[in-house]
C-alpha cells in the first residue's frame, strides 16, 4: 500500500508539472481550450443579443473563428490565418454581431507578435492595419480597431523581448556558472599538484633529516665499543655525538611535520637551516672519522641557503653511508650571479643507476630537485682523478 501510494502522489506531482509546464504540455491547452470557450461565448451572445435573429450558420462562424485557439502557441500564425478568414466572412456577412472586444482576435495577434517569426509578425502587421482602417464604418470604429490590434501587437512584443532577456540572462548564467565551474576544476588541479608539490618536499626533508642523523649515530654506534676501554675520552664524545645527532633530527622533524598537526593545534615551526648552521654538521662528520676541508661562505637569500644546506648535508650523508672516504671537501662560494655548491670526496662513489640523469638513489634525485626549486642546476658522478663529486649552482636573483 504504501508503494502504492507513493506511486499516486508521482504521478499527482508529475501531472501538476505538465500543468505547469510551458507550451506543447496539457496544461497550456487546457488553459487555451477554456480561452477558446470564452471567446465563442462572448461572440455567441453579441448574436443572440442583436435584433435581427441571424441564423444558426451565424453562429456557427463565430464559434468557428475561435475554435483555433488551443494551437495558438504550436502554431501561431496560421491560427491567426485561420480564424482571420471567420473573422473577415462573419464581418462582411453579418458585421453589426461583432463583439466589441473581439477575444479571438486579441488572442491571435498577441500571440503571432510574442512567438511568430520577424517576416509573419510584420506581414500580419501589414495586414492589420489597411485592413482596420477600410473595414470599419465610422472614425470611433477605425480608431478602436486600431488601439485594438497594434495594442494587441505592442503587448506581445513587449512579452517577447522580456523572454529574449530573460534567455540572454539564463544563458550568461549558465556561461558564468560552466566558467566558475572550470575555474573550481583548475583550482581543484593546482591544489592537488600543490599537495603533491608539498609532499614531495616533506618527503625530500625527511629523506635529508633521517638519512644524514642515522648515518652518523650508526657509525658513531659501531665505533663506541671499539674505543670505549683503549680511548675513554674519544668514546664520551662519540656517544655525545649520537646523542646531539638524535636531537638534531627530533628538532627538525618537529619543524617539518609541524603543520600537519589537526586544525586548531598551533604548528611548532622553526626557521629553515641556513648556512650558518654547517659547520655543525661538518664537525659531526668529522667525529665519524673523516677528515673535512670547509670553505664555507654565508651569502644569499634564505631560500637558496637552505638549499645548499640540504645538498651538502645530503652529500656528507652519501660520502657516510657509500663512498668509504679518507677525506672531503666543502665548498660554498659565490660565482657570479649563482651561489657555487661543491662536495668532493676520495672513496669509491656512489654506484651509478638510471635515475634522471644523477647517478645513485633518492638523495642524488633530492639534490637535483633542490636545486631545480632554486632555478639552479646539480651534477653528481665520479672524479678523473677517483672520487666523487657532487656540484650545484644556485641562481642568487630569485
Amino acid at each position: 500500500m504504501g508503494e502504492r501510494a507513493a506511486h499516486v502522489r508521482a504521478r499527482a506531482a508529475a501531472l501538476a508539472d505538465r500543468w505547469r509546464a510551458g507550451p506543447g504540455r496539457a496544461g497550456p491547452y487546457v488553459v487555451d481550450t477554456g480561452l477558446a470557450l470564452a471567446a465563442a461565448a462572448i461572440s455567441v451572445w453579441a448574436v443572440f443579443c442583436d435584433d435581427r435573429g441571424w441564423p444558426w450558420w451565424v453562429y456557427l462562424l463565430v464559434v468557428a473563428a475561435a475554435a483555433p485557439l488551443p494551437w495558438r502557441r504550436r502554431a501561431p500564425f496560421t491560427v491567426w490565418l485561420v480564424s482571420g478568414v471567420f473573422s473577415l466572412t462573419q464581418s462582411i456577412v453579418a458585421h453589426s454581431v461583432a463583439p466589441q472586444i473581439p477575444l479571438h482576435q486579441v488572442l491571435t495577434v498577441y500571440t503571432v507578435a510574442d512567438r511568430g517569426r520577424d517576416w509573419q509578425r510584420w506581414l500580419m502587421l501589414a495586414i492589420l492595419v489597411p485592413a482596420n482602417i477600410l473595414g470599419t464604418r465610422s472614425p470611433n470604429g477605425m480608431l478602436f480597431s486600431l488601439l485594438m490590434s497594434v495594442g494587441s501587437f505592442i503587448l506581445g512584443s513587449l512579452t517577447r523581448e522580456l523572454r529574449r532577456r530573460a534567455r540572454v540572462a539564463a544563458e550568461r548564467a549558465g556561461a558564468e556558472a560552466e566558467r566558475a565551474r572550470e575555474a573550481a576544476l583548475r583550482a581543484a588541479g593546482e591544489a592537488g599538484r600543490a599537495v603533491a608539490e608539498e609532499r614531495g618536499r616533506i618527503a625530500r626533508e625527511m629523506h635529508d633529516i633521517l638519512a644524514h642523523a642515522v648515518s652518523l649515530m650508526v657509525i658513531q654506534a659501531e665505533a663506541g665499543p671499539l674505543v670505549v676501554r683503549s680511548d675513554p675520552d674519544r668514546a664520551i664524545r662519540t656517544f655525545d655525538t649520537i646523542a646531539d645527532s638524535g636531537r638534531d633530527a627530533m628538532v627538525q622533524l618537529r619543524r617539518v611535520l609541524g603543520v600537519l598537526k589537526e586544525d586548531g593545534a598551533r604548528p611548532e615551526l622553526a626557521p629553515q637551516p641556513t648556512l650558518a648552521e654547517l659547520p655543525t654538521v661538518v664537525d659531526r662528520v668529522r667525529d665519524a672519522g673523516i677528515a673535512v676541508r670547509a670553505e664555507i661562505e654565508e651569502h644569499g637569500p634564505a631560500d637558496v641557503q637552505s638549499a645548499a644546506y640540504r645538498i651538502v648535508q645530503e652529500a656528507l650523508t652519501n660520502v657516510l653511508k657509500h663512498a668509504e672516504a679518507r677525506h672531503v671537501s666543502v665548498r660554498v662560494g659565490v660565482r657570479g650571479p649563482v651561489l657555487e655548491v661543491e662536495v668532493a670526496d676520495d672513496g669509491r662513489g656512489v654506484p651509478p643507476a638510471r635515475t634522471g640523469g644523477l647517478p645513485g638513489g633518492r638523495g642524488l634525485i633530492g639534490i637535483r630537485e633542490r636545486a631545480a626549486a632554486c632555478g639552479g642546476s646539480a651534477e653528481a658522478g665520479p672524479r678523473p682523478d677517483g672520487g666523487f663529486l657532487v656540484n650545484a649552482r644556485l641562481p642568487l636573483d630569485i
